[in-house]
């Protein structure tokens, strides 16, 4: 227990040294750790200062500005009494070697208090220096001068652990006002060469004026000649470009006129043959709507043949199916009134009398209507069609504008085409249909003569008054 108690002990005392001997120097300042262990230099870094056995000293490594000033005038080597203002630029070496110097003589010094120790050291070596020169030589060259400065003060310097950074002088000044002197001579003899640089240069002005004015006047007349070479040039330039223009406007103007010919003939040439094409199309679609219309008309002809056929049978059929119906009833009404086996006997064979006389009498009605309705149809169906189809066949001329007839022929042999053209639809349907159209026309015009001459006295009997001279008959 104990023992754990003096390790605490030692640890919490190890803590606290560590806590109160931590130290971390800056980039410039330099930590001096000297005692218990071996001397020890930090810059920037950090360490462990034992607390009571080391200690801590610090070391400015800034970089310090000293003004350096003759305090009174130091006679040169030309005895001139001379006043020199400087300033120096100085810090601590950065070597352990320079340090350790430094530290033997700035240590936990402040920068005021280095400056003024410094200052005296570097006056006494720029005094020394006043001594060597002459007045004019320091003056013309204060480069030299500080460089005879710095190599002065320098192993005074270092001997104190110092750099000298620069060493720039300020101000030189005399009793005597030798400087200002030196400083008029200067300035009569740079009035002097200034001025007989300006008469140089305004000699060296007119003579360049007047070059520049030849050499302008010279340029000036080449530019003028070489304007009228190329104007000139230009010029037979420009009519040998309008005489090929004119021969290439000539020749475009006779190829144009000539290409223009080719083109008018190849226009009338394609314009005729357009013509002739137009002329055998409208033909060629004429000749097909006369086709359409012969079609047409034959086959309205056909369905108003074939309709009227149709109704004529119906109506025979009407016919004999009513009289049929009438011989039926007659029979049904003979048997009513019949008396015995032979009356009924009578009466069918009658009702099958009279009912075949019926459909014979039925039957010729029929036929003979069939060959009166369909011819009379058939002819006023064709006699109607007739001026449609002569319209028909005429209708094309009448959209023509103008007719010319070459050869013989004038307008009568022009209607009799048309008459022609009629003649060949009537003979097509003729020929389509299997009727001879002229025959029937004809047929019908001979039968209507021969009965308007004998007009003959048709009697008919009625089935009715038929029935009763059999009946009467019978009962004899």
């Amino acid at each position: 227990m104990d023992f754990l108690v003096g390790v605490g002990i030692v640890l919490v005392f190890l803590i606290l040294i560590l806590m109160i001997g931590y130290v971390k120097s800056p980039p410039d300042t330099a930590y001096m750790i000297s005692g218990f262990r071996k001397p020890r230099i930090l810059i920037g870094k950090a360490g462990i200062r034992i607390p009571f056995l080391e200690r801590l000293d610090k070391l400015s490594l800034k970089m310090f500005s000293v003004d350096v000033k003759t305090t009174d005038f130091v006679p040169n080597a030309e005895y001139i009494n001379v006043k020199v203002d400087a300033t120096v630029k100085i810090r601590i070496g950065q070597s352990e070697e320079m340090m350790a110097l430094a530290s033997k003589f700035f240590l936990n010094e402040s920068e005021e208090m280095i400056i003024r120790r410094v200052q005296d050291t570097l006056e006494g070596n720029m005094r020394e220096i006043v001594g060597q020169m002459r007045l004019e030589e320091m003056v013309t060259d204060r480069k030299a001068f500080g460089e005879r400065v710095q190599e002065n003060a320098i192993p005074d310097l270092q001997k104190m652990g110092l750099e000298m950074i620069s060493f720039n002088v300020q101000s030189f000044s005399d009793q005597n006002n030798v400087i200002e002197d030196l400083g008029i001579d200067n300035i009569s003899q740079i009035k002097k060469g200034a001025a007989v640089a300006k008469a140089q240069a305004d000699r060296d002005i007119a003579i360049a004026q007047a070059q520049a004015a030849k050499e302008a006047n010279d340029a000036k007349v080449q530019s003028e000649m070489e304007i009228a070479e190329k104007q000139t040039s230009l010029a037979i330039r420009q009519a040998e470009l309008k005489r090929q223009s004119d021969v290439k406007k000539a020749e475009a103007d006779a190829a144009y006129s000539i290409q223009e010919q080719e083109q008018r003939k190849t226009i009338e040439i394609t314009s005729a043959n357009a013509d002739i094409a137009r002329a055998e199309r409208t033909a060629e679609l004429k000749a097909k709507e006369v086709d359409v219309t012969k079609q047409t008309l034959d086959a309205e002809i056909r369905a108003k043949a074939d309709a009227e056929r149709y109704a004529a049978e119906q109506e025979a059929e009407a016919e004999l199916f009513r009289r049929t119906k009438e011989a039926e009833a007659k029979m049904i009404e003979r048997q009513r009134e019949a008396e015995g086996i032979r009356a009924v006997g009578e009466a069918e064979a009658e009702a099958i009398r009279l009912k075949a006389l019926a459909e014979a009498e039925g039957i010729d009605k029929k036929a003979e209507a069939m060959k009166k309705y369909g011819e009379a149809a058939v002819i006023e169906m064709i006699m109607a069609a007739l001026p449609e189809i002569a319209k028909n066949v005429a209708e094309p001329l009448s959209k023509v504008d103008k007719i010319t007839m070459y050869g013989e022929g004038n307008s009568a042999k022009l209607l009799s085409d048309i008459v022609n053209g009629t003649t060949q639809v009537t003979e097509g349907i003729s020929a389509g249909m299997g009727i001879d159209i002229k025959s029937l026309i004809m047929g019908a015009l001979g039968g209507k003569m021969a009965t308007e001459a004998a007009a003959p006295v048709v009697v008919v009997q009625s089935a009715k008054e038929t029935s009763g001279e059999q009946e009467s008959s019978a009962d004899k």
